[in-house]
C-alpha cells in the first residue's frame, strides 16, 4: 500500500477538522478529526525524522490550529485554515525531505543536529 505524505496528511487535518466542525456543528467533533490526523502525522514525523523534529512540527501543527484562530478575524475563516495547513505542510515537506536526503547520503546530522560519531 502506498504511503501517505505526512505534509498531505497534516494539511488534511487541519482543513478537515475544521469543515468537521463547521459541517456538523459540533466543535468537539472537529477536535477528534483534527487530532487524529495530527497523531498520525507526529507518529510518521517520528519515523521520518526523529523525535526532535517531529516534536518541533507537532508544535507547529497546534500552534497553526490555535494561530488560526485570530487569523481568521482579519481574512477569513477558510483563509485563515488554508494559510495555517499550507504552511504545516511546507514545514513538513521541507523538514522530511531534507532528513530523508540527508540519511540517504548517510549524514543525518545536517539536518537533525546530531553529530557523527567518529
Amino acid at each position: 500500500m502506498a504511503k501517505v505524505p505526512t505534509s498531505l496528511v497534516a494539511a488534511t487535518g487541519l482543513v478537515g477538522g475544521y469543515g468537521v466542525a463547521r459541517w456538523t456543528r459540533k466543535r468537539p467533533l472537529g477536535g477528534v478529526a483534527l487530532a487524529a490526523a495530527g497523531a498520525v502525522a507526529a507518529r510518521q514525523w517520528r519515523q521520518e525524522a526523529g523525535g526532535k523534529v517531529a516534536a518541533g512540527l507537532t508544535g507547529l501543527y497546534v500552534a497553526g490550529f490555535a494561530g488560526s484562530h485570530p487569523l481568521a478575524k482579519r481574512v477569513g475563516a477558510w483563509p485563515a485554515v488554508f494559510a495555517v495547513a499550507g504552511g504545516v505542510a511546507a514545514a513538513s515537506w521541507a523538514a522530511t525531505a531534507a532528513t530523508a536526503a540527508a540519511s540517504r547520503r548517510g549524514d543525518r546530522s545536517e539536518c537533525c543536529a546530531q553529530s557523527k560519531a567518529d
